[in-house]
């Protein structure tokens, strides 16, 4: 087995994640779910390889970068069980190198991207999971598709070889409290309830990545089984380290 790491940091950690770990688990009480239904992916936007390390020696290896460079350079420094999610925009010249390296990418906003994703996956010979990303609270600064534009995507969806849509994921107006997030991840269920639907065999929705530190115990209520957390895990003052 190999030696952990003992230290007042690694102390920190393991109480911050034994706390959102309680809170997800009081959510799925209350929405009726089991535990296992929701995967905590720990988001290491501004967390240096030794935070990112010590938070797999706790247990979560389900970690998320918005930055596919960052990406990169921690997935060649961590333990190779890592699942890597890529949360954040995904450029097309940067999709070649990326592809290799993620388990999920939560943030496809265009038909474009999809037809890029799907022609380099079909080269590197591999399936790929992705999610859609949806702009719910129709925010301007923030990208996705509109949620009625999903409809549309049906053909486009079906003819994809090797991306398999699993979900939507979304991100809510940031807010002064967490339950006025409620109405914008009901809708998201509400639309890959229909998208599904539509697509019937050809993708399973069976994803729904909503939820951040502020609001996931909501998203969570409301049927999110990914919940990105970074700062309830890593603190406010988390920088490269």
């Amino acid at each position: 087995m190999p030696t952990l790491t003992t230290s007042p940091l690694r102390d920190f950690l393991a109480g911050r994640v034994a706390s959102v770990e309680d809170r997800i688990r009081a959510a799925c009480a209350r929405a009726g779910r089991p535990r296992k239904s929701v995967t905590l992916v720990a988001v290491t936007k501004y967390v240096g390889p030794t935070l990112a390390t010590l938070i797999t020696e706790l247990g979560v290896f389900d970690l998320g970068e918005s930055r596919p460079q960052e990406l990169w350079k921690k997935h060649k420094c961590l333990p190779p069980a890592v699942r890597w999610h890529l949360v954040g925009h995904l450029q097309r010249n940067k999709i070649e190198r990326t592809l290799p390296l993620v388990t999920l990418i939560h943030s496809v906003d265009s038909v474009r991207l999809l037809e890029a994703l799907d022609q380099e996956a079909e080269q590197q010979g591999r399936t790929l999971d992705v999610l859609l990303e949806v702009n719910a609270s129709r925010e301007a600064n923030k990208s996705g598709f509109a949620a009625d534009e999903l409809a549309g995507l049906t053909p486009a969806l079906a003819k994809l070889r090797r991306l398999r849509v699993r979900g939507l994921m979304t991100m809510a107006a940031i807010a002064g409290a967490a339950e006025d997030a409620r109405p914008t991840f009901a809708e998201v269920r509400g639309v890959r309830d229909r998208l599904q639907q539509a697509l019937g065999d050809a993708h399973q929705l069976d994803h729904l990545s909503m939820g951040m530190t502020n609001d996931f115990e909501v998203a969570i209520e409301e049927g999110a089984t990914l919940v990105r957390v970074g700062t309830a895990i890593f603190g406010e003052r988390a920088r490269k380290g």
